[in-house]
């Protein structure tokens, strides 16, 4: 069986788990589940604290696993992405009080505290500035303020949080972060258990991001129907039972389809819908 780790708590659990229901394979009903057979796939689940997943893969214990890009990284595990999925995007920045530093260059013999010591060490280090790191495991914006550091470096979303403590973001991002597949570095590339996988997901992201689109037009406005709806290789186009008329089905993106519609419209396409695609393969 595919051996498979998934984050079992935090804001990568409950994404992750949706995305392997889209994809077809069974999930835990309970949170206390920390292992999971699904014969029918093939597959067994390991659900595991999402800071040990890339651990645990580059050992070899388990095949792949879904992580955060950031956890990877500050784990400093022997492992690669192999499938970035789309979800749970973050940012991480420096922060400090008003007036403390303005880039990285200013870090320069300050401490800062954060639960990433690896990203930020390492970060450090390649921009040659020599500063201490403390290791926190939450809500670093206190650090500051208990004089435990003069800078935090953490994941920054709205930034509510770090003003609600009077800190302010500063500098350049450290790094922009996802939920990410990876895989022990030096594995199997071409284990078809691994690809069939990668397909399944890959088919959830694009079923995710776009829709199907069925109109009918004038056949002397194809070409310029067709311009608007491409599709992937190119749209299916059928005739009608009234001549000179013509059916067209083809995929667009969800987030473009109000716009097309209302192009298709204005050049005389009518009975245009759009359905939701549940499942693919490309």
């Amino acid at each position: 069986m595919l051996r498979i780790a998934v984050p079992n708590k935090g804001s990568l659990s409950g994404p992750a788990s949706a995305m392997l229901h889209e994809a077809g394979y069974q999930q835990r009903k309970e949170s206390k589940e920390l292992v999971l057979v699904d014969p029918d796939n093939e597959v067994e689940f390991f659900y595991l604290r999402p800071k040990d997943i890339a651990i645990y893969v580059s050992a070899g214990k388990l095949d792949i696993g879904i992580t955060g890009q950031d956890l990877l990284i500050d784990s400093g595990a022997d492992a690669e992405v192999i499938l970035p999925l789309g979800f749970a995007r973050s940012t991480f920045r420096f922060a400090a009080k008003p007036g403390t530093a303005n880039g990285i260059e200013d870090l320069a013999g300050k401490t800062v505290a954060t639960s990433y010591e690896g990203i930020v060490a390492k970060h450090l280090a390649n921009s040659g500035i020599d500063a201490s790191v403390v290791h926190l495991d939450g809500a670093v914006e206190t650090a500051i303020e208990l004089g435990v550091a003069q800078v935090i470096a953490d994941v920054v979303e709205t930034g509510t949080s770090l003003r609600n403590a009077g800190l302010e973001v500063f500098g350049e991002p450290i790094m922009k972060s996802e939920a990410v597949v990876i895989r022990g570095a030096g594995a199997d590339a071409d284990d078809p258990k691994v690809q069939q996988f990668l397909r399944r997901l890959q088919g959830v992201l694009v079923a995710r991001s776009y829709v199907m689109m069925d109109y009918d037009c004038r056949a002397e406005h194809l070409e310029q129907a067709v311009a608007l709806t491409p599709g992937l290789e190119s749209p299916t186009i059928s005739p009608l039972h009234n001549e000179g008329w013509v059916a067209v089905r083809s995929m667009v993106p969800a987030k473009e389809a109000q716009r097309i519609m209302d192009d298709l419209y204005a050049i005389g396409a009518r009975a245009i819908l759009t359905t939701a695609i549940h499942a693919c393969r490309l």
